[in-house]
């Protein structure tokens, strides 16, 4: 019985460090799983070096249209315009990925690209709006922090999403 109990307990012991190296493992980050969010400085966002290509793409052409006037359809006739909705604008974002060929409505993205939420890139839609979340700052045409509120801009607060369907772009790699 006795035996019996020592190979039990040493079992035991030894399914706990298998599984301790495990966790260890899948908890170990490696330079291509480093995740850092990006940055504003001033009302322009900087991407951080370990964003993905359509990350950086997306920044640079919101920061392109950054503190454009808000206009209901604004930057639905051409991607160039003088003023943008919240559609619009996430719209252009996506565009300037190379993501989206035509701008599209907000309940037409509260259906587009994968469900769930995507650390690097997060769309949050519903028939009435959308923001969207990139690389850790919020881009949306309400609520904005960065400066001069009016259209589109960064905020590095959140809102509810409560409401919205949660989206993100097929093709970003979570990490």
């Amino acid at each position: 019985m006795a035996a019996f109990l020592r190979r039990g307990i040493a079992g035991r012991f030894a399914w706990l460090a298998v599984a301790a190296i495990a966790v260890a493992l899948l908890t170990a980050p490696c330079a291509a799983a480093t995740y850092h969010p990006a940055k504003l400085k001033g009302a322009r966002a900087v991407a951080p070096g370990s964003a993905p290509p359509q990350v950086d793409a997306m920044i640079h052409a919101a920061n392109q249209i950054r503190h454009k006037p808000y206009r209901w359809g604004g930057g639905h006739r051409e991607w160039d315009s003088n003023a943008y909705d919240c559609s619009g604008s996430v719209s252009y974002v996506l565009h300037g990925a190379g993501l989206l060929d035509y701008p599209l409505v907000s309940g037409e993205l509260s259906n587009w690209g994968n469900p769930g939420f995507n650390k690097w890139v997060t769309i949050y839609a519903n028939k009435d709006h959308v923001y969207m979340v990139i690389a850790g700052l919020r881009w949306d045409t309400s609520y904005i922090t960065d400066g001069d509120r009016t259209g589109p801009g960064w905020s590095e607060l959140m809102r509810s999403s409560k409401g919205f369907h949660v989206r993100h772009p097929a093709g970003i790699h979570q990490w």
